[in-house]
């Protein structure tokens, strides 16, 4: 039984970087996954979507480009090329991770790991020995238990990224983060495309204004908020209005898109503590079990690839380093890859009036600035929502919908992790012209006099 200093299991954003710093430091490291180095966001999530969601996008800007002075004919879409592209970009990435294992000297081993007892970790017949072990194993889609569930045109989130035709017709069930985004990509090239949410809004993690104007953005979809699905059959979707009326809508595909489950079966015999199917975990990402830690979606902190990045480099500091960390999430930025983009950071106003917080809110739209205008004119809206503490003036919040919200949002991560106030950030010069100055000036705007 061989014995390493650190055993991973699952080798996704959170399994592979953890890898790779410990190897750095000198530790002997093993990575153990079960199906392609990079996990789910390499394979079957982050990646392969925003690949497709690309092609999608240039396929739309063509399409709408006259008001800009560009016209082209005959423009289409052939889903295999753009498979193939998608394919490409996952391979290059996997041989960048596989590069990254062998210049850290980690050893990787194929196969489902099983944390038992005494630190030992049985992969097939085979058992290692770990002196520190992280539980990386990720999340996996959840299927609702309806009739026709099971239905071979009923997919998850990893199977429609493998689908070789377009479907005339797509039902979404669900308006969460990958729901919408699938909408949006389909509905791009032509789908006639319908989601059904459950809550009383899409994207809960944004305030109602910005999930409205996304919505509004995305025309050509039809949205059923406050709905609940009671059966799919071979032809057709049904489900309850938000008045109790049973409805239905054609569907040739569905995509189930209901939310995550953890991934912690294969712990569940070690002695580490779970609660609702997660691993329970302390702030240094520690569970019950000295030396035993947990990270990314198996512990329901926060289902992001760069949360479990974080969350690995937290621990092997911890493990290994000279600077002890602890997980903060009050600055972890989101962000929805649809047309147009959105992303948030920090408390929403709903988030922050639920802890009895005193905000002054300010909203600027993306109309108003220069680049935005230039580059998407007047056919399109966009806008920045800033949250700030009434009496301290400090930003507790920043919400982007518009172009480039996901390549903006991390200035609002450090303006809320260094707890900046609306005077500070005014003193910060922003390159003109630029979306980004958006940020700056609805910031500004809730203190006319800087």
């Amino acid at each position: 039984m061989k014995e390493y200093d650190l055993i991973i299991i699952g080798s996704g954003p959170g399994g592979y970087v953890g890898a790779h710093k410990a190897g750095e430091l000198g530790k002997s490291v093993l990575l153990i996954e079960k199906d392609a180095l990079g996990g789910v966001c390499t394979n079957w999530g982050c990646i392969p979507t925003k690949s497709l969601l690309a092609s999608a996008k240039l396929y739309d800007h063509a399409l709408n480009s006259k008001n800009m002075g560009v016209s082209a004919s005959s423009v289409t879409f052939d889903l295999s090329v753009a498979m193939a592209h998608k394919d490409e970009t996952i391979t290059t990435l996997k041989k960048g991770i596989e590069f990254l294992m062998k210049s850290a000297k980690v050893d990787v081993v194929f196969g489902e790991g099983t944390l038992l007892k005494d630190y030992r970790v049985k992969v097939d017949n085979e058992l290692y020995k770990g002196k520190a072990i992280i539980i990386a194993t990720g999340s996996s889609s959840v299927i609702i238990p309806i009739p026709g569930a099971d239905l071979p045109h009923v997919l998850t989130s990893t199977e429609i990224l493998s689908i070789d035709k377009l479907p005339s017709t797509l039902t979404v069930i669900g308006g969460g983060v990958i729901g919408v985004e699938f909408a949006s990509l389909f509905s791009m090239l032509g789908v006639k495309v319908t989601v059904i949410e459950m809550l009383e809004e899409i994207i809960p993690s944004s305030d109602k204004d910005i999930a409205k104007l996304l919505r509004r953005e995305m025309k050509e979809v039809t949205f059923n908020l406050g709905a609940k699905v009671t059966k799919v059959d071979k032809e057709n979707v049904y489900f309850l209005d938000s008045k109790g009326k049973e409805q239905s809508t054609p569907s040739e595909m569905v995509l189930m898109s209901v939310g995550r489950r953890p991934n912690s079966a294969s712990v569940k015999d070690s002695g580490v503590a779970l609660e609702r199917g997660r691993v329970v975990v302390d702030e240094k990402m520690a569970t019950n079990i000295p030396h035993i830690y947990a990270i990314g979606d198996v512990n329901g902190r926060s289902l992001l690839a760069h949360s479990a990045s974080r969350q690995a480099d937290i621990v092997i500091n911890n493990l290994y380093g000279s600077k002890k960390q602890i997980w903060r999430d009050k600055a972890i930025p989101w962000a929805v890859y649809t047309q147009p983009e959105v992303a948030g950071c920090g408390l929403s106003e709903k988030e922050a009036t639920s802890k009895n917080i005193e905000v002054k809110v300010a909203s600027v739209q993306m109309r108003s600035n220069g680049r935005f205008l230039a580059e998407v004119g007047k056919r399109a809206s966009g806008l920045c929502k800033v949250i700030t503490d009434a009496h301290t003036n400090v930003i507790l919040g920043i919400q982007l919908i518009g172009p480039y919200s996901s390549e903006m949002i991390h200035s609002a991560a450090v303006i809320i992790e260094s707890e900046l106030r609306i005077e500070e950030v005014s003193e910060i010069v922003f390159p003109h012209p630029s979306i980004s100055e958006v940020i700056k000036d609805t910031i500004s705007s809730l203190n006319p006099s800087l």
